[in-house]
């Protein structure tokens, strides 16, 4: 095809430069009243006069400095090399010639036809595949003053009136569509009634960006058969029963509820028809599961006509007085709003098959959702081996302004191609109003389209006049085609309009007054196809009164029943997550250690490279120590941590995956878990060979691509589908969080509370000061805190048989500072019978710090081991003092509590000043609390100045989210109130950290100096 291109490109800037001479283009390109539809004027503005339009003329006789030189005759000496010897040119130039020569000149009615008509004939054809939808009839209002292309003009390639019932030689090509039937001749008039009729319609297709020519085969195949949308008239009747259940559904919504926001679907109702045949032809082509995200707009109708939510349960949520199950002391959450509410259904098809559809919940910020959906879809097809990618599908519905504005739409489109993120392609529904909120298109976007961006990856898009209901299910019919052929994105423009404002109860005539009063007049869409029925005779008005009758009496049916309705808010877990225990139900604690054999035998594995296999030399180092680790089961450090975590896990049939920037090696150099040949640059990832025959997906790591938002968010649906999926995302440093903040303030903190969704996702923040500056030191723990809804001044039930703290908390928030307890707490994750987020700050300098060391002992399930204190062998929630201190130690002059690696910089300076008389406590787990740890140190040490110490600015780090529960502790056991608690770190500042590494070590040694000084610490009180 890249000839194929190129000859076009070549031809085009010769034609335009001819016609162009003497004068230049108008902006402005108008339809003139012609006798036919098929020529346009383009308006020369000349200084003399306007030049009549040319007749062609050879290609060599074009003057363009393009052309100038060689390549002006450069066609012309390819003919003549071809007539010479057929051999002497490429194989296309050689089919070229054979088609518009060697046939020509045995074809009836065409002499006189030359090369150049030909080629010129060619060039029209493929403007209208190129350029077709900008002369599509799409805008239901007509509203747009949209430019004719002068490329789609025939006067623009030399042909008059006067040629229209001309034959002309087109040829037989290999390729579909319009050039492929055995037609070699036909009159212009045909030519250009087909491709007005293909291109010119209630559809818009762009596809011609796609350089594939399989692809761009196929959709011509589809597009440019004389009559692609031929229905019959039961299937007519379906879609009009669809259309009625559509509109009466938001009409009848608009008589009850008047004053209620429930951002309607009017003006763009033939979604719903358009999705149910989607979803029917998607189920007959394999798709057994459908995962759907979308914005507000049309969620109500697309849960009760698509999803079958019960219309009754619907109508009850309007109701500020309805009936909800007795549900004392039971987790409720918080709840959200109706059109933000998710829900799952079994639902029959129109070929009678059965599918699951998904709807997931998301939150008021337009296209958060899509990863979300995304990583879902991910998941099902790893859980159910949906190995080829066809069983699972994703659907993703767009508003035209969020979809060209929001940058999460590129990042979640940008993974649909990646190994280890792709879905088989994602349909995505853009539900196009023409504005945006109250934000024309041209204060919205620059590109022409608002679906533009998805042409980076090469998605076919459908534009289509949402007032045409066959087309409208023409194009999600040939969208769900395409998504099982070509396992790819694709996309559906369907351009409508939001009959109301935002909402029901916004006034859209301040800001678009002219769209408006055309709105006020202008026919819905059921009135414009039913009209169509009627004149056609396939139907009558008593037919469409039947159905009008019915769907009125289910709904006023489902209205009354409303009123004794009674809302469980506790439909929460799908089958995958039966048995799992909400905050409300007590969840036992467990060991989360293992059986040091069962230690021992995974880390040989994972330490054993091939003997064919050359590794980097310093790599080759790491896995020889990590082999002597093990064998020793001495000075473990953090990455043989995670591997044992992730090794054992993978033994006992869980399913591991970590992703992020660069999280293969990892950030620092330390993880190396993906291992490449330094000659053949093979790759070998140990952890795929724990066990025989292991799945290659079991265990995943995978880089990235540079996106936070999209990349979190997709990681936090995978995780939210199976509650044995243990899934991790690290970011390259901890700050780079920021740019995925609405997905911890959206979905990660709050969705349980919202919408009583569990979630195990892992998050790992590199967090640390050690003189990086102020973009790589802190991962922001305090936003993380503050995020925390645990109460800091009341202290839960405490004891281990009761105890339900974490369970009742939105998340936890972990600082650990041993191998062995970051073992612990990510392995804790998957043995208890909830699922809660986990924030880690990760280290980096302690990643291969000579003291931050485990022995293998600390790792496995044998109790009264070295290392073993009350906890037993899980997580220690704080790490006492490293000294051998008895229950009562009344010599204790102050007590530090800190949290991260500052705490082996405070040990060597206690150890250097020899100062005994202080003790240091690690409170490994800020969120939730752990007032009965630390009311145990504080009754250790009964007479210690209690301190809290930390690297981070005042305002910052985890002080300002301890000090109140500190206090609430200390309170308790009479020990004085916050004014008690003395502080020692940074003050309060508006970077996080200094720039300057001087500066840094200067301040850090200001730290130290003032948590071991003997004199009582007097900040800040």
């Amino acid at each position: 095809m890249a000839w194929f291109r190129a000859s076009y490109c070549l031809g085009w800037l010769a034609i335009r430069r001819t016609l162009t001479q003497g004068g230049s283009y108008a902006t402005r390109r108008r339809i003139l009243p012609l006798q036919n539809q098929y020529f346009h004027s383009n308006a020369i503005n000349s200084n003399e006069q306007k030049s009549p339009v040319p007749r062609a003329v050879p290609l060599s006789k074009l003057a363009d400095s393009f052309l100038d030189g060689t390549s002006s005759v450069y066609l012309e000496e390819l003919q003549r090399a071809w007539e010479a010897d057929p051999d002497s040119v490429d194989e296309s130039w050689d089919n070229f010639f054979r088609n518009f020569v060697g046939q020509a000149t045995g074809s009836p009615g065409v002499s006189g036809q030359t090369i150049q008509e030909s080629m010129r004939l060619m060039l029209l054809v493929r403007a209208y595949q190129v350029n077709g939808h900008l002369k599509a009839n799409l805008d239901p209002l007509c509203l747009e003053e949209r430019e004719i292309p002068y490329e789609l003009d025939p006067a623009f390639y030399g042909f008059t009136e006067t040629d229209l019932d001309r034959e002309f030689f087109i040829g037989v090509w290999s390729m579909s569509g319009f050039l492929s039937e055995n037609r070699p001749v036909q009159t212009l008039r045909s030519i250009l009634t087909r491709l007005e009729q293909a291109y010119c319609g209630s559809i818009g297709y762009e596809y011609m960006h796609i350089d594939e020519r399989e692809k761009c085969n196929w959709l011509r195949e589809k597009i440019e058969t004389p009559t692609p949308m031929q229905y019959t008239k039961d299937r007519r009747v379906v879609i009009l029963d669809r259309l009625i259940w559509s509109t009466q559904f938001e009409n009848f919504l608009a008589s009850k509820m008047k004053t209620a926001k429930r951002f309607g679907l009017e003006g763009g109702e033939t979604l719903i028809p358009g999705m149910k045949e989607m979803f029917d032809r998607a189920a007959d082509l394999g798709v057994e599961c459908i995962v759907v995200g979308m914005p507000h707009r049309g969620r109500l109708n697309i849960l009760g006509n698509v999803f079958r939510k019960p219309l009754r349960q619907i109508f009850s949520e309007f109701d500020k007085n309805s009936k909800f199950e007795d549900e004392t002391g039971l987790y409720t959450g918080s709840g959200d709003v109706k059109y933000h509410l998710g829900t799952s259904y079994d639902r029959p098809t129109r070929g009678g098959k059965m599918i699951h559809l998904s709807l997931v919940a998301n939150p008021s910020h337009l296209e958060a959702v899509d990863p979300v959906v995304i990583g879902k879809t991910r998941a099902k097809q790893y859980f159910s081996n949906d190995l080829d990618r066809t069983r699972n599908m994703a659907v993703l519905i767009h508003g035209d302004g969020s979809f060209a504005g929001q940058g999460v739409v590129y990042e979640t489109l940008h993974l649909s191609a990646l190994p280890n993120y792709t879905t088989g392609g994602t349909i995505h529904i853009v539900v196009n109003n023409q504005v945006a909120f109250t934000t024309d298109p041209r204060s919205g976007r620059s590109s022409q389209y608002c679906t533009d961006v998805a042409k980076a990856l090469n998605a076919p898009i459908f534009h289509v006049n949402g007032d045409d209901m066959e087309a409208v299910v023409h194009v999600c019919e040939l969208a769900a085609q395409w998504r099982q052929t070509f396992h790819s994105d694709v996309v559906v423009d369907i351009v409508c309009y939001r009959r109301f404002g935002h909402n029901e109860i916004d006034e859209p005539f301040f800001t678009q007054p002219k769209m408006y009063k055309v709105i006020r007049k202008h026919p819905s869409s059921l009135e414009i196809y039913k009209k169509k029925l009627l004149e056609s005779g396939e139907v009558t008005e008593e037919d469409i009164d039947r159905i009008h009758k019915k769907v009125d009496s289910i709904l006023n049916e489902e209205f009354l029943n409303s009123k004794e309705y009674v809302q469980q808010r506790r439909d929460w877990l799908s089958t995958n997550w039966e048995g799992f225990k909400s905050p409300e139900q007590l969840s036992r604690i467990r060991n989360t250690g293992v059986n040091q054999d069962i230690l021992k035998k995974v880390g040989r594995a994972i330490t054993v490279l091939p003997e064919d296999f050359e590794p980097h030399r310093a790599v080759k180092k790491v896995y020889e120590d990590r082999a002597r680790m093990i064998e020793t089961g001495e000075d473990l450090d953090w990455a043989m941590g995670e591997a044992l975590a992730f090794a054992t896990l993978l033994v006992e049939g869980y399913h591991v995956r970590l992703s992020g920037q660069d999280v293969e090696r990892g950030t620092f150099s330390h993880r190396h878990a993906i291992i490449h040949d330094q000659k053949t640059g093979n790759q070998y990832c140990p952890l795929d060979h724990v066990m025989e025959n292991q799945n290659e997906e079991m265990f995943t790591v995978s880089n990235s691509s540079l996106s936070e938002f999209g990349v979190l968010g997709f990681e936090l649906g995978y995780s939210m589908e199976n509650p044995d999926a243990f899934v991790l995302w690290e970011g390259q440093f901890g700050d780079f969080s920021n740019g995925a903040q609405v997905v911890f303030d959206q979905f990660l903190s709050s969705g349980e509370s919202k919408w009583l969704r569990q979630t195990g996702l892992i998050v790992l923040l590199p967090h640390g000061y050690d003189g990086q500056g102020p973009e790589h030191s802190s991962a922001r723990l305090e936003r993380f805190l503050q995020m925390s809804d645990e109460n800091p001044y009341e202290i839960p039930e405490m004891d281990p048989t009761h105890r339900k703290q974490i369970q009742k908390c939105n998340w936890q928030v972990v600082n650990t500072t041993t191998p062995a307890n970051y073992f612990h707490v990510l392995r804790r994750q998957i043995h208890r019978e909830f699922r809660k987020p986990l924030i880690v700050m990760s280290p980096k300098n302690l990643l291969r710090y000579k003291f931050c060391k485990s022995n293998l002992s600390e790792f496995d399930d044998v109790q009264g081991h070295q290392g073993f204190n009350k906890q037993g062998t899980r997580f220690k929630r704080l790490i006492k003092d490293k000294n051998d201190h008895s229950d009562l130690e009344k010599g204790i002059r102050r007590l530090v509590l800190c949290s991260g690696k500052i705490y082996y910089e405070l040990d060597e300076e206690r150890q250097r000043l020899n100062a005994n008389d202080v003790a240091i406590c690690r409170v490994e787990q800020l969120c939730p609390f752990p007032y009965d740890l630390i009311q145990r140190e504080l009754k250790r040490y009964p007479n210690a100045e209690i301190v809290w110490c930390q690297e981070e600015p005042m305002n910052m780090g985890a002080y300002t989210h301890i000090a109140p529960r500190l206090c609430t502790a200390m309170m308790e056991l009479g020990r004085g109130s916050v004014e008690d608690i003395k502080y020692v770190g940074r003050g309060p500042s508006a970077a996080t950290a200094t720039g300057f590494l001087k500066i840094h070590q200067n301040e850090q040694a200001k730290i130290l100096n003032l948590a071991m000084q003997p004199e009582p610490i007097k900040y800040p009180y």
